[in-house]
């Protein structure tokens, strides 16, 4: 896989990364002198947005922008980048309870250090719900600083800004329960990894950055970047399905195995209950169903492989990204915006983490 960040991401994430530092060192200092006790979980937020992350969202929002006509140096499009890395966070803090996470980005995730800080201090009640429930309070708090980031948009892409929330979660509750019904329809899958990251990642954002600058033309832009998005942000998250199911822990932050341990209804995993023997099917049946340990996870991947559904999943990835890059030659974005786009799909489909 290569390893090179192409260059229209990296100038993206800088100014998004100084304007949620600026933004954020504000709030957490103007809340901890209301309260001490608000410094450490305002705090949580800055410290798990700035702790990681690859700014995808913001930067296909950018350039998006800047094909339409939008001021590459406007104060707007940095703080909508901002927003949807808010709202990605807003997503993380929740997603970890719900998957009982203890790590996000090699780091203890907050739940878990509220609860040991309750536990430490010998407080009242239980440490599992005062930790849970101080991160799902946060994650509320980043959740409505994301909406106050974009106040003063457009109608039009006031309406994307929320489709694209509405998905987000209708995108999580899918996946909640999946997991607990141990979905392994290839369909059903995909649908589910449409809805949980990519159409959140790479078609609302483009949407979203398009319709800032040019809101007159949203019959005609919508419909190409869709074309370009769509496939693109599938490929995107099959690619992190194939990171969460063989990614290694020192590149991509996670337990090796992570989805799999989690019972997560991925069409990888489905590929292979499609493909499997009634002797490996035995054996991916308990996934979701028992606690896996290091060699069953082992055991699956190896099934995975021979099955030949990792083989059929990245040729289907590749795929994917060939019909968002045919996409792209007819959306009417300048050269340079083209390039820029170009190389985030190549980046977002042959990722390391």
């Amino acid at each position: 896989m290569s390893q090179l960040v192409p260059s229209g991401l990296t100038s993206v994430a800088r100014r998004i990364e100084s304007r949620l530092d600026s933004f954020l060192v504000g709030e957490e200092n103007r809340w901890a002198r209301f309260d001490d006790q608000l410094a450490g979980p305002v705090g949580e937020i800055r410290r798990l947005v700035l702790s990681g992350g690859k700014r995808l969202r913001p930067a296909f929002c950018h350039w998006a922008f800047v094909g339409a006509g939008g001021d590459p140096t406007s104060r707007i499009i940095d703080d909508a980048g901002a927003a949807l890395e808010l709202l990605h966070a807003f997503a993380l803090f929740h997603d970890d309870i719900m998957d009982g996470s203890l790590t996000r980005r090699g780091a203890a995730v907050t739940h878990e250090l509220y609860a040991d800080e309750h536990r430490r201090a010998g407080s009242a009640g239980e440490s599992r719900r005062y930790g849970e429930g101080i991160a799902i309070l946060v994650g509320d708090l980043t959740f409505v600083y994301s909406d106050q980031l974009l106040t003063g948009i457009s109608p039009a892409a006031q309406a994307i800004w929320h489709e694209l929330r509405i998905e987000l979660n209708v995108g999580q509750l899918l996946d909640l329960m999946g997991s607990a019904h141990r979905e392994r329809r290839r369909d059903k899958a995909e649908q589910i990894c449409r809805y949980k990251s990519g159409k959140y990642t790479i078609e609302r954002p483009l949407h979203l950055g398009a319709m800032i600058a040019a809101p007159d033309r949203e019959a005609e832009l919508l419909p190409l970047l869709s074309a370009y998005g769509l496939p693109l942000g599938d490929a995107f998250q099959m690619r992190d399905d194939v990171l969460g199911a063989f990614g290694e822990t020192q590149v991509t932050g996670k337990p090796v195995g992570d989805d799999l341990r989690e019972g997560k209804p991925t069409p990888l995993l489905a590929r292979a209950c499609e493909r499997a023997t009634p002797a490996e099917m035995e054996v991916l049946d308990r996934v979701g169903r028992d606690e896996l340990d290091d060699d069953s996870v082992r055991v699956v991947q190896e099934i995975i492989v021979s099955t030949g559904a990792l083989r059929d999943m990245e040729d289907t990835i590749e795929r994917l990204t060939t019909e968002a890059l045919t996409a792209l030659e007819v959306i009417p974005f300048d050269a340079a915006v083209k390039t820029h786009l170009t190389e985030l799909a190549e980046y977002v489909s042959d990722r390391p983490s």
